[in-house]
């Protein structure tokens, strides 16, 4: 049940946008054992002013057209599995909509199992 938030500079069209997010959910799929329909996600445009970077942090040249993923998830991946998803969005994101790997930044956040209601006042992975 990964809730994904998703962040970048405000100026890409809709189908870009989109492809993010496709993307995205296609690599969680292949590497973190999410099901078809378990899709929950939001995309965040900012204007200059309110986006920034650390442009080389840790050698890592980026640009302005920096995305920023936030995978909220259960604690219950491998470190193994974790790094096959980085290497897939990487890799999803520069195939389309052509993100430079440099400018792919995922933060996974790990939570216990009963830190989730989805509707309805249940908790139903406690």
């Amino acid at each position: 049940m990964p809730l994904v938030q998703v962040h970048l500079r405000a100026g890409k069209d809709a189908p870009y946008r989109q492809a993010l997010l496709d993307g995205i959910y296609r690599a969680m799929r292949e590497t973190f054992n999410v099901p078809e329909g378990d899709e929950f996600m939001t995309l965040t445009e900012h204007d200059a002013a309110n986006f920034r970077n650390g442009g080389s942090y840790l050698g890592i040249p980026r640009s302005d057209d920096l995305v920023i993923i936030r995978i909220t998830a259960n604690n219950t991946r491998s470190l193994e599995q974790k790094k096959a998803l980085y290497a897939a969005i990487t890799k999803t994101l520069g195939e389309h909509p052509g993100v430079r790997p440099e400018d792919v930044f995922v933060s996974l956040v790990e939570v216990p199992k009963e830190n989730w209601s989805m509707g309805l006042g249940q908790a139903p992975y406690a």
